[in-house]
This record gives C-alpha cells, sequence and structure tokens, in this order.
C-alpha cells in the first residue's frame, strides 16, 4: 500500500533533510517533485493542487526557513497536510465510526459498482460488528441481477456466523428489503445489513433502485464501495454516486495491492465523505478502520506502531505470549519457541507487513527485496524445524552433520539453510539470556502493551537489545542479510534497541 509514493517522498525529504538550511527555492523545487508523486499516484488534480498550495504557503514561512531543522519541520508540514487530505483528526474531523446509536436494527446499506467488493465487504463488517462491537447482525443481498450473489452471500454469512435473509426466487429488490427489515425486527438484530446491487457502470436504473431501497429501508448508513485499484476511476465512481445517493461514507477494497494509493488520497476531497475502512486482503478478517494519521504514517515511513501492536494483540494467543514470557525471563528458548513465533509473524501479515508498520523499516524492507528475502523465508524455516525430532528441538545441539543432511533432505532445504536457522535460534538463545540479566520484560512490555510485542514476534533490536531481532535474516545486526540502519529509527526507539 502506498509503495511507490512513498519511495518517491522519501526521496524528496532525505534530498531536504541533509541540508542545514532551506531557501524558498529548495521548498519551491521539492514541493515540485512533490506534486510529480502525487500525479504519478493517480490522485485526482485538483487535490493535487490544494495539497501543494497549502503545503508552500507554511513551508515557506518564517519559523521553517530559519528553524534547527527547517527539512523536518517540512516533513512535519506534509504529515499534518496528509492527516486533513485524508479526513483529518481531532474534534474538526468527520466521524469515522459506524453510527450504531439509532434504533435498532441499525440499517447500513452497501452500495457500488460490481466487482468492487461489495458482497465480502458486507460479510466483513458482519463480522467486524459481531467481534468488536458484540452486535447481533442480520444480512441480506438485494442483488438479483448478478448469478449466484444471493448464494454468494449465505455461503459467507456462514463462514462469519453472522445470519443472512433466506432467499425467495423472484423477489425483487424493493420486497426483499422490506422482508429484511421485519426479518431483522423479529429475529432482534442490532444491525440489518443491506448488500445492493451494482452494475458494470453508473446508470439511471442503478440510481433510481438505490433511491426507491433507501426510501423503503431508511438507512443510518450509506457506505460505497469501491475498488482502490481502478484509481482515477474510482474518483469518478465516486462522484457519480455522491451527487445521487445520501452517503456517509467510503470503504477502499484491496488496498493491500494498491502501491500507487491515489483512490485512498482523492477520496475524502471529492465525495466530502470520510473513508471509513479499507479492506487489506480477501480474508474475511482483513478489513480497519481508517485512520488518516496512520496512514499519513505509512505513506511518510514513518510507521505505525499501533496498527502492529493490534495486530499483534488480535492474532497472538494470551496463554502462548505469556508461558514464553516465563521462559524468556528465565533465559529459555528452544525451536519449538522460534517455531512458534514464525508461526505468529505470518499470521500477523509475514515479514513485508511488520516492516511496513515499523518506523524507519522503509529501507530495511527495500533490502529484504533487494536480497530476495520474502515470506517464503519463514515457511522454508518453519519446514526445517518441523522435520526435526522432539528432542532435537528441544536440544539443538544433538543436530550433527549427519542430523542436519537428514533435516534437509526432509525439508526440501539445503545442510547451509539448516545451519541458518540454528544460528538464528542461537542468537534469540542469546539475547534471551541478556534479557534475563536486564531483569525481564518489563520495558519492552511498557511499551508495546499486554505481554510485549517482543513476546509477540521475533524481536525488534539487535542481540543483546530488548528484542532477539538481530537473529532475524535480513533484520537485523546479527542476521545473515543486510541490517537496519539504526539511523533511520526515531530517536526514542533508537535509543530503547541500543540500551544494553
Amino acid at each position: 500500500m502506498f509503495d511507490n509514493l512513498s519511495d518517491r517522498l522519501g526521496n524528496v525529504f532525505d534530498k531536504l533533510k541533509g541540508r542545514g538550511a532551506l531557501t524558498e527555492s529548495d521548498v519551491r523545487e521539492a514541493m515540485r517533485e512533490v506534486r510529480i508523486a502525487l500525479l504519478e499516484a493517480d490522485v485526482a488534480l485538483p487535490v493535487v493542487r490544494r495539497f501543494i498550495d497549502a503545503v508552500t504557503e507554511k513551508a515557506i514561512g518564517s519559523e521553517v526557513l530559519k528553524s534547527v531543522t527547517p527539512g523536518q519541520q517540512v516533513v512535519k508540514i506534509v504529515n499534518d497536510e496528509l492527516v486533513e487530505m485524508l479526513g483529518g483528526t481531532g474534534e474538526d474531523a468527520e466521524p469515522r465510526e459506524l453510527n450504531l446509536n439509532a434504533k435498532p436494527p441499525v440499517v447500513i446499506m452497501m452500495v457500488g459498482l460490481q466487482g468492487s467488493g461489495k458482497t465480502t465487504t458486507t460479510a466483513k463488517l458482519g463480522k467486524l460488528l459481531k467481534e468488536k462491537h458484540g452486535k447481533k447482525s442480520m444480512m441480506a443481498s438485494l442483488d438479483v441481477n448478478r448469478p449466484a450473489a444471493q448464494e454468494q452471500l449465505k455461503v459467507l454469512g456462514e463462514q462469519v456466523d453472522v445470519a443472512t435473509l433466506p432467499i425467495v426466487p423472484g423477489q425483487q429488490p424493493v420486497d426483499i428489503a422490506r422482508r429484511a427489515m421485519e426479518a431483522a425486527k423479529l429475529q432482534a438484530a442490532d444491525v440489518l445489513l443491506l448488500d445492493t446491487a451494482g452494475r458494470l457502470h453508473v446508470d439511471e436504473a442503478l440510481m433510481a433502485e438505490m433511491k426507491a431501497i433507501s426510501t423503503v429501508s431508511a438507512p443510518t448508513e450509506v457506505l460505497l464501495v469501491v475498488d482502490s485499484l481502478t484509481g482515477q476511476d474510482a474518483v469518478n465512481v465516486a462522484q457519480s454516486f455522491t451527487g445521487e445517493v445520501p452517503l456517509t461514507g467510503v470503504v477502499l477494497t484491496r488496498m493491500d495491492g494498491d502501491a500507487r494509493g491515489g483512490a485512498a488520497l482523492s477520496m475524502r476531497y471529492v465525495t466530502g465523505k470520510p473513508v471509513k475502512f479499507a479492506g487489506t486482503g480477501e480474508k474475511l478478517d482483513a478489513i480497519e478502520a481508517f485512520d488518516p494519521s496512520r496512514v499519513a504514517g505509512r505513506i511518510l515511513g514513518m510507521g505505525d506502531v499501533v496498527s502492529l501492536v493490534e495486530k499483534a494483540a488480535a492474532t497472538i494467543k494470551e496463554e502462548e505470549a505469556e508461558a514464553l514470557a516465563k521462559k524468556m525471563a528465565k533465559g529459555e528458548f528452544d525451536l519449538d519457541d522460534l517455531r512458534m513465533q514464525l508461526k505468529q509473524m505470518q499470521n500477523m501479515g509475514g515479514l513485508g507487513a511488520l516492516a511496513g508498520m515499523m518506523p524507519g523499516m522503509k529501507k530495511a524492507k527495500a533490502a529484504m527485496q533487494a536480497s530476495g528475502m520474502d515470506d517464503k523465508v519463514l515457511i522454508h524455516m518453519d519446514a526445517i524445524i518441523g522435520s526435526m525430532t522432539p528432542k532435537e528441538r528441544k536440544r539443538p545441539k544433538l543436530l550433527n552433520a549427519k542430523r542436519k543432511k537428514r533435516v534437509a533432505a526432509g525439508s526440501g532445504t539445503q545442510v547451509q539453510d539448516v545451519n541458518k536457522v540454528l544460528k538464528m535460534h542461537q542468537e534469540m538463545a542469546k539475547a534471551m539470556k541478556q534479557i534475563k540479566k536486564m531483569g525481564g520484560l518489563k520495558g519492552l512490555g511498557a511499551l508495546f502493551g499486554k505481554g510485549g510485542l517482543g513476546a509477540a514476534m521475533p524481536g525488534l533490536g539487535g542481540p543483546g537489545g530488548p528484542g532477539p531481532m538481530g537473529g532475524l535474516p535480513g533484520l537485523g545486526s546479527g542476521g545473515n542479510g543486510p541490517s537496519v540502519d539504526p539511523d533511520t529509527l526515531p530517536p526514542d526507539l533508537r535509543d530503547m534497541l541500543n540500551k544494553k
């Protein structure tokens, strides 16, 4: 997400940060490059003009040009304007939370073109409302045009354990909406999700149908679902719907596959409505609330530790984390523990997703890609550990040359790959003993929440630091790949990781 834009802006700001003082011409030249970067990211032209004008006006002010760190001041201004462009924060920002306080059943109407991901998003929201908000939901498909659309929602409903309206063949959308309202009331549902029909393009018949359904159901929320991969086309669709349907918010799907991000940056300006959710994958739990400040942080390479901690909390079993924390406190760490942490990293989205959320890790992520590292590395490591006997996993010293050959053959890898895993384990085991000497996980837990993110994934520092990331190839000073440049990390995190 935003990879191309992030790289371009990173290069622009690296030049600014390298200068002791900035002139007005320096700022204007940088803004020209930012303008090109935004246009290449498929951001709508009026949005780019407004953004560049606002940033330039603030950046050529005396508080920047005479600042001790003018380059960083410009980055802060760009960050603040990005946040504002994406929807703003604080008391003046539009509410991005779903309005669930209306008289039940609260009706949420999903609208959008065919193929934008409405049906899957409807199921994702049903699951989210049940698990995070404790709401009883019902879903109803009003799509009588697309073959098997109603059956698709029924199957998804079974997968997420959310009730769906029984299908009555031949019934028209407005009648289905009326029946859904009655059924939701009878079943005491808190929320009714209406999955409406789409078309390949906006036409009068579609808009007439949307208006009729809206009149019958009186929705509290009307969410426009758009595919972020369509870029400028998504913006045009949003404009068409905004003039016809009383939208309350936008859901952007396939954000994980959009390296440009132009749709996300343009949508709020074009519709005047907040982006409320972002679909980040095909799995039914791959949806997250859209937070402007977090998204701006990811674009500018500042990371998103809050999302990282939330992802950790959602995917890590507390009892496993506590058991590992006890072993870490004793300075113990075997290959079964390593395997558990590798699986947790996969559940959290893999190396790329984690690197994208860590502050200053953009360069490390690029180094990983340059060295050919990807999430297959985690799978290979798991296969190597799985090919060992329980005794070997508990006591890695048993692995002599003969045993290593057997493990390599059993996992379809090379002996040197087995040696890399063992070296990684040794580095992490050393770090565990260091943690014991430091008095355990108190400092790390305070920074990253209950259980400590250090207990959740293979660390966040070099060997001897509060986490054993140094043993992971490509991400630390003790690994076999390129190491993270500590100068790319924020000062507070850098100090914490360097502390012995």
